[in-house]
This record gives structure tokens, sequence and C-alpha cells, in this order.
């Protein structure tokens, strides 16, 4: 990952090493020779990290530490020491240097720490450049979010949200319909009336009907007052189905009815009772493929969904992952009087890495219990779910292997030490500590069935 590296070093044949280097790596650097220089630059011009020696003449490696940290704590800090000298590094990390190499540099080992440093510092500025964002236009609503799947969302939120066309939610579970319904309400002419919600799934159907439609005294067992149903409760507001696709077939007529005629008859009534609500209903369930299974009434389909508003996936929202983690801890935060400011780039990158089956509630959750779990001011790696953290994306096989291809284990070693090897430029010392051996041992494994002798 390219990108713009301040050098200080004092000494010249190393400074020009490191620069050379790292251009043919891809990196921009640009080299001084003093800290003063490098605060200079720095006051000046934008890096993605600095790679300061410790040991130069004038202002120290490790004051230079302190003093970016102090006044751009946004900047990471690799710190070059001296073989053997570990108190010192050690120091730098204590004053917030972001890792520490060894001399004699090795180029390799040099570039997989700066692209980390590199990657750090962006992840820093998403989270910090969402948190911004949230405080300015992050919330519509409830419905969090920038992505370009989700501004669809507003989009037809605003819309329709003015006229009174029975809108169909769909997506996942967990994506935040009753959100959007609730979205639907406030900002349509409706949002000084009631919003009422019914979970369609929630109850058996004899309670379902008397809830949605009302009731009149004695209708039956216990039935001992006369009851308003839903319908005629959301009058001048808004009546949120949610799970429509799971309403009993016997009851999908009257509903239908009570959509087509805009009025509703008791349970045990002789007289109807009209009603003036919009109707917004969701589901999680392929209701087109009910109505082919015979298990929902085409009619009703087509009178919920006169305008489907389809919420995406967490998955396919990409950074609206850490804005409504932020979200989330602000609000968990203030709700347990705890002091937690945001996200550690590392928790951040795993929130990323996640495929979040349950959507919004699942990080919601998530977020819920690290809050409640960590101990800093950050949440860390370690206040997330264990599923969380050591989650991988799954590697798919797309086309059956050639049998052909298929080797021994040796050989599958054999190659994997030479990707290593690529990955480390040719450098043996490297490879060996990588696959924890040592060169000896690395040699036999390469030319193994070979008569050949390493090379003192």
């Amino acid at each position: 990952m390219p990108g713009r590296i301040l050098i200080v070093e004092d000494e010249r044949e190393m400074r020009v090493m490191l620069e050379k280097g790292l251009t043919r790596r891809g990196f921009e650097p640009r080299a001084c020779e003093t800290a003063d220089d490098a605060l200079a630059a720095l006051s000046a011009e934008d890096f993605d990290t600095v790679l300061t020696d410790l040991r130069m003449p004038g202002m120290s490696g490790l004051a230079l530490c302190e003093r970016i940290v102090l006044n751009r704590p946004d900047i990471p800090v690799v710190v070059v020491t001296a073989f053997g000298s570990m108190e010192t590094a050690v120091a730098a990390i204590r004053a917030g240097a972001y890792d520490f190499i060894t001399k004699p540099v090795d180029l390799d080992a040099l570039v997989l720490l700066l692209e980390r440093a590199v990657r750090h510092r962006a992840l820093r500025e998403e989270v910090r450049r969402l948190r911004q964002a949230l405080g300015r236009e992050g919330e519509a609503d409830g419905l969090v979010g920038q992505s370009p799947a989700l501004r669809q969302a507003y989009a037809l939120i605003e819309r329709v949200a003015d006229v009174d066309t029975t809108v169909l939610i769909t997506g996942e579970s967990g994506t935040g319909k009753e959100v959007a319904a609730r979205a639907l309400h406030t900002r349509g002419r409706r949002r000084g009336g009631p919003f009422v919600a019914l979970n369609c799934a929630a109850m058996p159907e004899p309670l379902l009907e008397s809830e949605l439609f009302g009731h009149m005294k004695g209708a039956f067992t216990d039935a001992r007052t006369t009851r308003t149903g839903l319908f005629v409760q959301a009058h001048g507001g808004t009546l949120f189905l949610d799970e429509v696709g799971e309403l009993p077939l016997s009851l999908q007529p009257k509903l239908l009815r009570a959509l087509q005629e805009r009025r509703v008859r008791p349970v045990g009534g002789s007289e109807e009772v009209e009603f003036d609500a919009r109707i917004v209903a969701a589901t999680n369930r392929d209701l087109e493929l009910a109505v082919e299974e015979g298990r929902f009434r085409e009619d009703l389909y087509y009178r919920l969904n006169v305008i489907n508003l389809e919420l995406p996936p967490l998955r396919a929202r990409g950074n609206d992952v850490l804005l409504l983690s932020q979200h989330f801890v602000e609000h968990f935060a203030t709700r347990t009087g705890k002091r937690v400011l945001g996200l550690s780039p590392a928790a951040a990158q795993k929130l990323l890495g996640y495929s979040w089956p349950g959507n919004v509630r699942e990080l919601q959750n998530c977020i819920e219990r690290a809050v409640a779990l960590t101990s800093f001011e950050q949440l860390t790696v370690d206040d997330l779910p264990e599923r969380v953290r050591s989650y991988s994306t799954p590697q798919v096989m797309h086309e059956v292997p050639d049998m052909s291809e298929l080797v021994t284990l040796e050989e599958v070693e054999r190659r994997y030490i030479h990707r290593v090897l690529e990955a480390v430029g040719g450098s043996r010392t490297l490879a060996a500590r990588i696959l924890g051996v040592d060169r000896k041992t690395l040699y036999r494994k390469l030319h193994r069935g070979e008569n050949e002798e390493p090379s003192s």
C-alpha cells in the first residue's frame, strides 16, 4: 500500500539507501537529516508515516517521536534502533511510537512494517471522518449511514413520505425495517398522528384478528370489554405490519378487504368502522415465492407491494459499519455512564472484515457488549465477541480441481516455502524466521532429495 514516508536519518549512506529502496517499492519518501528539519516538513506537508533513527545529533529520535505524538498523533512513527538496544526501542513505544525496526535494516521487513503503519493511519482517518459525518448528517430518523445503497433508500423515503400509498419494506432480518417505517411516518404529513406497530408473527391467530380489527364485548370468552383494533387506533397516522409474510392464510382475505374498503368489522360486531391510516408492511420472506407455493394470496401481495422499499444488508454497506458503530458507541456510553469515545483502528478493522449475518441488530448487540466490557476510552479487539475477532473470509472453490495438479504434502511444503521467499524478496534469514525454522533446515527442505550441501 503506497504512502508518503518522511525519513529522518543523519547518516547520508543510510538515508540514500532508504530513499531509493522505498521509491522502488512504490512509496513516496522524503528524507531529512535532523529532527528540526522533520518538524518543519511536518508543519508544511502531510505524511502517512515517519521513519526516524533514534540516535541523531541535536534533538534525538525519541524526543522527535514525543513531539509528533503530541502535535500530530494521527501520523504513526516507526523508529530505527541499533541491534540490541531494546531498552531504547521500548522507551520509544512508550512514548507513542507505532513500532520499531532494528539495524541493519532488512528492506523487505521494513516495507511490510510501513505498509501496516500506512493502513493504520488510513483507518484512523476513516474512523475520524465518519465520526464527524455522524455529527453532521449521518442520521436521518434513526437510519444511520452514507453508503450508496442506503442513500437510495433515503431517496425513496423522501419521495413517498407525503403520499398515502402502501409501502412494502423488504430486507434481511436486522436491516432496520421498523426504523425505515418510522422514518416514512415522521417525514410524512401524518407525523402528528400515531405510529402503531404490530409483529404479525408474535401472536396466535385468534388474538391477531382481535388485535387488528378489534372485538365487541362478549365476542369470545375473555372479551370482557369492547376493544378498538389497531387499524382504528392508527387513525390519522401509520399502521406498521411487521413480518406480514407470517400472517395466517385465513386472515389474509380480511386484511385485503380492510385495505380495499378502508373499513373494518370488529370480531363479534355487526357494523363496520372506518379508518384513515397509512399502511406500511415489512417482511424478510420472499413473498413472490410464498404466492407461488400458495402460502400468501397474490391479490394481497399486490395490494401491499405498491411501492417496494428494499433495505440493503449490512455487508453491502461498506463503511456504514464504522458509522453505525460510532453511533452505537455514543448511545451505549451515554446510557451506561462510561467514558467510551470510539473504536481503536484494530477494532474498526475487525468490524469492517466481519460479514454481519445478523445485520444492524447484530452490530448493535456487539457494540453494546463491547461498551459494557471495555476498560478503555476506545473499544479494542479484545472487547469484541469471539466470532468477530476470529472471523476470516471463507475461501470458496469455484472449480473442480484438476487431478493432475494434486501433489504430495512434501511438494505443498516446498511450494509454500518458495512463496514465502518471494514475499520477503529472497531473504532466507527472514523466510526462516517467518517459517519458524533455522537456515539449515530451510535449505534442506528446499533441496530435499538433492545431493547438495549448503555453502558455509
